[in-house]
Parts: C-alpha cells; sequence; structure tokens
C-alpha cells in the first residue's frame, strides 16, 4: 500500500496503464520486420504534419500576440528539420525495430542526459521545446493507438509522474476508472480533471512509477488516498465491496438530481459547476447543478493545437452557454502561469517563483491585443436573445491585487466595447467580477467590492499564498489546508463584507466540493457554492442535513479550535452523525 494525497473521492480496481513522458503502447513497443517500413512512413507523416501545423501557428501567434512569442514556433520547427534528431528516430526505428513512439520518448530521455548536464540555462530551455515537439508528433502518432489498439477496452487506472491537459486530450474516451500521479496536489491538473469526470484519484505518490507496470491490478482509494498495486485476495475482496458501495451511493445521490438545492430548514442555494469546457457543462445538468460558475478558459488555449481566434472563442463560449442549466456562464479570462503555460505566452521565461510572478492578468496586461480578443469573444458570448433580457455571460477576472488593476481592466473592458460598438457586433454588457485569491485583495475587500459587480474566491490560490507553501510541492503541500484556522478566519471576513456592501460571493476553489467545508462557509453566510459537476449530487444530499443555525454552530465551534486537525476531526464526526449517508464520502 502506497500513501499519497486523496484528491478525488471514490474506490475503484482497474488495470495500470503507466504514462511516462510520452504515450507508448507496450504491446507495440516492438516491430516486426515487415513493419519497420511503414513505421518509418507514420512518423515522416506525423513530422510533415507537425511542421504545417507549427508555420500556421507561427503565423497566427504572429498577427495575434506579436513576432517575438511566435519565434518559438519557428525554433520547434527546426527541430523537425534537424538531421540528427531526425536521423535518431529513423535509426532507433530501422536498427532496432523500436515503435515511432518508443523511439521519441528515447529521444527525449537521450537529451535529458546531455542538457540536464549542463548549467548553460539556454541550453536546458531547450529541452522544453524538444519535450513540446514530442508531444505534437506523439499526439499525431497516438490517433491510432487510442482508436484502434484495443488496449483500452477495460477498466484503466492511469498511472503517471503528472497528468498534463493535453495528455488528457490524447486519451479521448478511453475508459478511465481512476489516476494516480507521483507529482501534484488536491487543486493540481490531474485532481481537477479527475473531479470533473468523477474518477477516483490520488496524487502525490512518490515512487508509484517505479513500483507499478502497465498491466498490473491496482486499487485507488480517493477517499483515504491509499494506492494498492497487486493487492492479495483478501485485501481484493475488501475492496471490490467498498468500490460496490462508493457506486450504490453515487447512484442513490443521482435521484437528487431535479430536487432544488435547500437547506434542512429550507435555506435556498446555488451549487454551480467548475467547468473546463462544454463536456464538463453538460455534465453539470446531468449531475442537478443550477448554473457554471466557473469556466476556465485556459484548457481551451492548452488543449488546443493552436491559438483559439475571436470567432473560434466566441462558438465555444455560446456552446457553454447553451449548455448550462441557467443559460448563462461566468467566464474567467486566461488564468496561464504558474502551473500552466503555453508556448506563446512566456514559457520561454524561467521564474525562481512562477505562481508569486508573471502571470494570470499581469501576464494578460502584456498582451493587450491578445487579452482584447478574449474579451470580445466573451462580451459577445454574453449578447442576451432580445434587449432587457440579462446577460448570458459574467465576465471574471484571475488574481487581482489591487484597486488600480481593478480600474485599468475596467478601461481594457470599455475598449473592448467601443471596438465592437465600431465593428458593427451585437454584445452584451457583462457583469465584471474579481477572483479573490491574493492575500492583499482579502485584507483590502471592503474597498475592492465597491468597484465590481461580483466576487468570486479562489481559494485554491488564496490557501497556497496564505500559508506560503506551494500546492505542487510534496515537501510542503500539507500546509495548504482549506480548514486551517487562519484560512476560516480570512474566508469569514471576506464573506462578511461582501454580503455587507451587497455583492454576490461566489466560492469556486475546490473546497466548495468538500463536505467538511462546505459546512463551515454556509455558517459564514455563503450561498453560492462552485464546484466540479461530480460534487453536486453529494453536496446537495449533505445540505438537505443542515440547518443554517447547524452551520453556524459548526463554525463557531471550529473557530475557537487551534489546528487543522482538530477542526477535520470536530466536523467529521458531526457530519457523519448529521447525515450517515454519506459516510463514503466523508472518510477523508
Amino acid at each position: 500500500m502506497r500513501k499519497g494525497i486523496a484528491v478525488s473521492p471514490g474506490v475503484t480496481i482497474g488495470t495500470a496503464y503507466c504514462i511516462h513522458e510520452v504515450f507508448v503502447d507496450p504491446a507495440r513497443a516492438t516491430l516486426q520486420p515487415h513493419e519497420v517500413a511503414g513505421e518509418i512512413a507514420r512518423f515522416e507523416s506525423a513530422r510533415k504534419r507537425s511542421i504545417q501545423d507549427l508555420r500556421l501557428l507561427q503565423q497566427k501567434v504572429e498577427q495575434q500576440v506579436g513576432k517575438d512569442a511566435a519565434a518559438i514556433f519557428a525554433v520547434h520547427e527546426s527541430i523537425l528539420h534537424d538531421a540528427t534528431v531526425v536521423g535518431k528516430v529513423r535509426a532507433w526505428i530501422s536498427d532496432e525495430r523500436l515503435s515511432a513512439q518508443a523511439s521519441l520518448a528515447r529521444l527525449l530521455e537521450h537529451y535529458r542526459e546531455l542538457l540536464h548536464r549542463s548549467d548553460d540555462e539556454y541550453l536546458r530551455d531547450r529541452l522544453a521545446d524538444i519535450r513540446d515537439v514530442v508531444e505534437r508528433l506523439t499526439g499525431y502518432l497516438s490517433d491510432a493507438l487510442t482508436k484502434d489498439s484495443g488496449f483500452f477496452s477495460g477498466p484503466i487506472i492511469v498511472v503517471a509522474d503528472e497528468l498534463l491537459p493535453s495528455q488528457v486530450v490524447m486519451l479521448g474516451d478511453s475508459t478511465v476508472h481512476g489516476i494516480v500521479t507521483q507529482a501534484g496536489s488536491q487543486t493540481s491538473h490531474a485532481a481537477i480533471i479527475a473531479r470533473s469526470r468523477g474518477i477516483p484519484a490520488v496524487s502525490g505518490v512518490a515512487g508509484v512509477l517505479r513500483q507499478t507496470k502497465t498491466g498490473d491490478v491496482i486499487i485507488v482509494d480517493g477517499r483515504e488516498g491509499h494506492v494498492i498495486v497487486n493487492p492479495d485476495p483478501e485485501v481484493l475482496t475488501a475492496y471490490r465491496k467498498l468500490e460496490r458501495e462508493f457506486f450504490d451511493l453515487r447512484d442513490q445521490l443521482a435521484d437528487n438530481r431535479d430536487l432544488p438545492a435547500r437547506t434542512k430548514d429550507g435555506q435556498a442555494l446555488e451549487l454551480l459547476a467548475n467547468i473546463n469546457g462544454v463536456a464538463d457543462a453538460k455534465s453539470a445538468v446531468a449531475m442537478g447543478g443550477s448554473g457554471i460558475g466557473l469556466y476556465r478558459t485556459e484548457y481551451l488555449y492548452l488543449t488546443h493545437a493552436s491559438v483559439p481566434g475571436e470567432e473560434e472563442q466566441l462558438e465555444i463560449y455560446r456552446e457553454v452557454v447553451a449548455a448550462s442549466p441557467s443559460g448563462s456562464a461566468t467566464i474567467r479570462t486566461l488564468d496561464i502561469g504558474g502551473d500552466k503555460t503555453v508556448p506563446f505566452l512566456g514559457r520561454e521565461k524561467q521564474e525562481a517563483n512562477p505562481f508569486m510572478g508573471w502571470r494570470s492578468i499581469r501576464l494578460s496586461f502584456e498582451h493587450p491585443n491578445f487579452f482584447l480578443t478574449q474579451i470580445r469573444a466573451i462580451l459577445r458570448a454574453a449578447a442576451p436573445d432580445k434587449p432587457g433580457d440579462p446577460p448570458k455571460a459574467q465576465i471574471l477576472f484571475p488574481m487581482v491585487t489591487n484597486l488600480e488593476e481593478l480600474r485599468r481592466l475596467r478601461a481594457i473592458v470599455r475598449r473592448a466595447e467601443q471596438q465592437l460598438l465600431n465593428d458593427g457586433k451585437v454584445f452584451g454588457k457583462a457583469p465584471f467580477g474579481m477572483m479573490l485569491e491574493v492575500p492583499a485583495a482579502a485584507v483590502m475587500i471592503d474597498e475592492l467590492v465597491k468597484s465590481v459587480d461580483f466576487v468570486s474566491i479562489g481559494s485554491n490560490d488564496l490557501v497556497q499564498y496564505l500559508m506560503a507553501a506551494d500546492r505542487d510541492n510534496p515537501k510542503v503541500s500539507h500546509l495548504c489546508q482549506p480548514l486551517s484556522p487562519a484560512v476560516l478566519r480570512v474566508l469569514a471576513a471576506v464573506v462578511r463584507s461582501c454580503n455587507q456592501a451587497g455583492r454576490p460571493v461566489t466560492l469556486c476553489g475546490e473546497m466548495a466540493g468538500q463536505p467538511q467545508a462546505f459546512a463551515v462557509l454556509l455558517g459564514m453566510g455563503l450561498r453560492r457554492f462552485s464546484m466540479s459537476p461530480a460534487f453536486i449530487p453529494s453536496i446537495k444530499e449533505l445540505a438537505s442535513h443542515l440547518s443554517i443555525s447547524t452551520a453556524e454552530r459548526l463554525l463557531h465551534n471550529a473557530l475557537k479550535l487551534s489546528t487543522t486537525r482538530q477542526i477535520r476531526s470536530m466536523l467529521n464526526k458531526e457530519l457523519a452523525a448529521l447525515a450517515p449517508n454519506l459516510r463514503p464520502i466523508l472518510m477523508q
């Protein structure tokens, strides 16, 4: 048994599929002699298609962002023309009969060993370029794997160092029942993706790739953070029972989909969904959500082969709005930086502490035309069906730090509106909101709230900034606890200020979907919660067991305690007594 961080609840059992740097189907890692010529042709086809992609991408980025940003794609194309690089891959295919994907994995490892020995920062940066090229090639080569190989025919547990959005796209519609990663935390890409799909997941399992091979039987317990590889029959039988209990509970909770979200004493609540795309918006409907509280638009960029233009963004935003249960959505502008990067927006810049550096609106301010394109698309998506109707979208800006930034953002929105008027485009007056993630903004919320139409609390970043601990660093991620007394006190003050100012406030971090956190947030006066769609049924069920007075009592008791462990223990005990049917998901 390996212990990690429980990031998405549930218990599942399946076959391990280990992802290292690129996808390599073990059954096709080596070739038969008669397959060599075809495999070289497959590699050359992927190379030519990648070159075409990069040329189009360079032109598009140059138009939208600038020549400097577009230059990186010329570097990527030069790698695809490099005789040494191409020669190595072809030689490994022809001489050692490695598949094209296995050869690319070997190429990446070769350059990693070579460049990591260098003290030259420029050379080390080139490794990232080679990885991008390899991932682009692998994307084409993986089409046949995911669609034709039949490897993903049963329940699969993906085991990886870290699961990137691009890798999720490559997995396609395969039957992934669980996710285990060596790196990451409750707010990593893998965690967010797993929760949005309702997949049990555990992160931060050190060394799991060394101890697991593709084909192993693996158990994932996303409640307790346990991973068990090749269990004995007795353990397997016990977990099969837990797996059935989890799925039975999920099926039972699905029955509350069409019921309104209300507390035990009748207080109406809004249970909204955090989404990464149109599929998640449809999931929100299936799970009984009342709307879209946060559309993370960065996943549109992270999984896109090119730079999405205004019309393409508009089409997707309209699809999200149309799929939303309420017919409207809160759309957050690009939140790139930290652990999420794209090559054409500063990936070449190395920062000692990227989470506290050049990211989110700070990065967007440096690319005003690029930023305006997204704002224009959101405003157009907000256009109501007829005059007098409310706008269909709200615009949300991440990582706001001070009043000066809010004023600057207002000016950019006014500029976008004027451009659309001049162009004769129909648009809506989208409500203007700020994401509260920076402690400085929490301290100044009484002033900032006067300049916005609504506030969304991003607890994922707020917690790590308050605790001065990188949530994706296993050495310190244990400090990133939403139930920390310090976090609860700050959140209580923010919610109180927003309510007093009459501004709608939503908590859209992952803690909104955690039963223990939900109970105390309800006690603070929060009535709008946005979470992964898979969590909505269980939170709706929990709300039906909680009165406002009970939630206020739980908050009062929590604020009297001095440690996170005491708070969690108290809440687990209280909630297990109030909602005994939810015990399978409360054991975290």
